[in-house]
């Protein structure tokens, strides 16, 4: 397993197979509170995802067994000027922008609480696995501001906009059972969250990395859009994979029934 360090609070792992990668939240002290620090270290963790190729998916965790993360580091904004606090939103910002805009496939795994910012990492990702411990919510209306990480546009299109509303409004917390039920999270194991997710993750880094980009493009940029629009999204992703080495080596390994090498463009 190899191991990189992003400032004191961020790790990236790379165990397994290799293709998969681990961003890991590693503040368990203060149950992975997102500082400026921290978010500063989060989107540049995000931006070296990215920009290597050799990644397929990847797993969000924490080091923390009580807490995926808690949200903003509340006793920190506490101290802010309204000119600190304006100087920091973008620095915020980018650590939710930068889950939210990883060109792999992403899969969260929360275990213990994941609330307020800490859920809107989780909703960032494609794929939310919790395990029985999981405590997930949007509580920031109860302490005078809104989900400002992306969960009041995350949360709708996940749920639809009245259960949204509801959640939002009553800034309650929701323990695992309801969670799944309600759509808040994608899979409920019986086991760890983080074991759950990196065998997803395995599943799904088995695929071609250009057919797993491509497809998540299609569909964050169709979604929303009428059936037209996006069906010529849709066509223009298919243009940019139809004549890649991963699409021959995927129809002759189909042809020739063996496990594709994927070269990966």
């Amino acid at each position: 397993m190899t191991e990189q360090r992003f400032g004191e609070f961020v790790v990236v792992r790379r165990p397994g197979t290799g293709h998969v990668a681990e961003l890991v939240l590693d503040r368990p002290k203060a149950m992975n509170a997102v500082s400026s620090e921290m978010a500063r270290s989060i989107g540049e963790a995000c931006a070296a995802l990215a920009a290597d190729h050799t990644v397929r998916v990847t797993v969000l965790t924490s080091s923390n067994d009580r807490a995926f993360c808690v949200g903003a580091d509340l006793k920190e904004r506490n101290s802010f000027s309204d000119a600190e606090l304006v100087r920091q939103r973008p620095v915020a910002r980018g650590a939710y922008t930068g889950v939210l805009e990883l060109p792999m496939p992403t899969v969260a795994a929360v275990r213990g609480y994941a609330l307020g910012g800490g859920f809107e990492l989780a909703l960032s990702c494609d794929v939310i696995v919790a395990d029985r411990t999981a405590v997930v919510g949007l509580p920031e209306v109860s302490v005078g501001v809104l989900p400002g990480g992306g969960g009041t546009q995350l949360l709708p299109r996940r749920v639809g906009a009245a259960r949204a509303a509801e959640l939002v409004f009553t800034a309650r917390r929701v323990e695992a059972d309801e969670a799944r039920e309600l759509g808040l999270v994608d899979e409920l194991t019986d086991g760890a969250a983080r074991d759950a997710a990196l065998a997803l993750a395995e599943r799904i880094a088995a695929n071609s990395p250009v057919g797993l980009r491509a497809a998540k493009r299609a569909m964050r940029l169709g979604h929303g859009l009428d059936l037209r629009a996006g069906l010529e999204v849709e066509d223009a992703a298919w243009r940019s994979v139809a004549f890649s080495g991963d699409r021959a080596e995927g129809v002759a390994a189909f042809n020739e029934k063996r496990k594709p090498n994927w070269p990966g463009e």
